[in-house]
């Protein structure tokens, strides 16, 4: 699925490849609430990094958040959060740890995205004190990550796109 995207002010515009557009993962890290999640979590989609097509590209930003571990050790995040300049909106992430993949904020997308069977709350760990998550009865919880990737999650629900 060609998922079409763009920050709020026109700068940039962007395209992808989609097998996985289901935005059912939420997540609640402080990273992705505080960059991208109004509403207390940010909606990662994932794409296909080699299809991104990007109009504006002199308007987009990047930023690696510091990463503080339990410990208080300090360390760059591998993730590459992108954003536009100009309006500040948040864009998509890329990670080089895993090249084949570009993960599109659902926030982005232009494009009508389908309405998920089930949803993932994941990082609720890291949910700011006046959240309260809407758990729906066939969604699930997760203190971290859960093991189950994107892609295993659409093949197990048969949403695959091929």
């Amino acid at each position: 699925m060609t998922l079409e995207g763009s920050c709020r002010c026109g700068a940039v515009r962007f395209s992808v490849q989609s097998h996985a557009p289901q935005p059912y993962q939420l997540c609640y890290c402080t990273i992705c609430r505080k960059t991208a999640g109004g509403g207390g979590f940010a909606i990662n989609l994932s794409a296909v990094s080699d299809s991104l097509q990007v109009t504006g590209r002199e308007a987009i930003g990047v930023y690696r958040a510091a990463i503080v571990e339990d410990d208080g050790a300090c360390r760059a995040s591998t993730g590459e959060r992108n954003f536009c300049t100009r309006c500040g909106s948040a864009l998509w992430l890329y990670d080089p740890t895993w090249p084949e993949l570009i993960h599109p904020h659902a926030s982005a997308i232009d494009t009508d995205l389908p309405v998920p069977p089930a949803r993932t709350h994941l990082m609720l760990r890291y949910k700011a004190s006046w959240v309260v998550p809407d758990i729906g009865p066939n969604d699930l919880t997760f203190e971290l990550y859960p093991e189950e990737s994107i892609e295993d999650w659409h093949r197990r629900h048969g949403l695959w796109l091929d």
